[in-house]
């Protein structure tokens, strides 16, 4: 049995991908299920947070989010076994039962954009009727899911589009009640030509009373010259986020570095705003939390059920392509979910 890991040989170099052979299960513990994986999503390996948790090891495991006979889950952030692989031990307080009606490479490709949506507008945030919520870069597989999950729950959402492409996909966003033509996405922001001004844009739709909650995809945090890739030209500097920010308001950031002046920290004083840090890791650190996590897992597959969810999610990839795909994954460059179907 083959299963992918991550091989990072010094701090600074790029990572390698390799296939381990793997002859036996380690041996069952209590509350232990075996799990025939049918799907895997692939996600971005934090290799500094897992260093910084002491959880850092020459072979890390890839592949977290699966589905598979028995259950569907996320596997625990201290998971020696690898997703990607025919079978797996988990213990059953990671997993959920999946709708006959979800496949497997949906469950597989919504469960962890769904807990990151679920973490930053329920309790990072409470989303709720009439409030305005603005999802940067909302044609990305988080983006898409958190605007599903806003407009479920009777916001008005706003959102930023980095290309012409996206534009086009985030307007034909339709909820999934038959007879309704308005769109999910009440405005779309094209910031592609990077002459649009995000705040400004905001605050009159809005009618000058800015967003409720903010959810980021990243901020630069210094002036324009010192950014120097394409991505960052596009993403809104700390100070419009703030600037649209409205009374009461919630800024929930991607970016762990974030820095704010004093003069930062006294608007958003002024304004009442916070802000917080969304890292959707946090209920795999805590056993604490364990019956809240699990009722999000359920709540995110009845959404699947009913269609509230669509994942913005690439074609399968068959088993073998894993490595190439994991690569991508890792350097940022897929813009839809990509899926390992076995």
């Amino acid at each position: 049995m083959k299963a992918l890991y991550c091989q990072q040989n010094s701090p600074g170099e790029e990572m390698t991908f390799v296939f381990q052979e793997r002859e036996n299960l380690p041996p069952t513990r209590d509350n232990d299920v075996k799990v025939q994986v049918r799907a895997c999503a692939l996600s971005w390996i934090d290799t500094k947070l897992l260093s910084e948790i002491k959880l850092e090891k020459e072979l890390l495991p890839v592949g977290r989010e699966i589905s598979g006979v028995v259950l569907e889950g996320i596997l625990p952030l201290d998971s020696e076994e690898s997703g990607l692989c025919e079978v797996i031990l988990v213990h059953e307080h990671y997993l959920v039962r999946k709708p006959e009606k979800v496949c497997w490479v949906e469950a597989a490709g919504t469960v962890r954009d769904g807990v990151r949506a679920y973490t930053a507008l329920h309790y990072l945030s409470q989303v709720s009727p009439g409030k305005t919520v603005l999802v940067m870069d909302g044609a990305s597989p988080f983006g898409t899911i958190a605007i599903q999950l806003a407009q479920h729950r009777g916001a008005k959402v706003i959102s930023t589009a980095y290309s012409l492409e996206d534009k086009q996909y985030l307007e034909r966003l339709r909820p999934p009640v038959e007879g309704i033509r308005q769109p999910v996405v009440a405005r779309v922001i094209d910031v592609s030509n990077g002459k649009i001004d995000v705040a400004e844009s905001c605050l009159e739709e809005t009618g000058g009373l800015g967003v409720d909650i903010v959810l980021d995809a990243g901020v630069k945090l210094y002036s324009a010259e010192d950014e120097s890739t394409s991505k960052s030209q596009l993403l809104p500097h700390k100070h419009d986020i703030i600037t649209l920010l409205g009374v009461g308001g919630h800024w929930i950031t991607t970016e762990k570095n974030l820095q704010l002046d004093p003069p930062d920290s006294h608007t958003l004083f002024l304004k009442g705003a916070t802000v917080s840090f969304l890292n959707d890791e946090v209920w795999n650190l805590s056993n604490l939390q364990q019956g809240k996590y699990l009722s999000i897992l359920e709540d995110i597959m009845e959404k699947l059920s009913s269609s509230i969810f669509r994942p913005q999610l690439d074609e399968p990839i068959p088993l073998y392509e894993a490595k190439v795909s994991m690569e991508i994954v890792q350097k940022n460059q897929a813009r839809k979910r990509q899926v390992i179907q076995f």
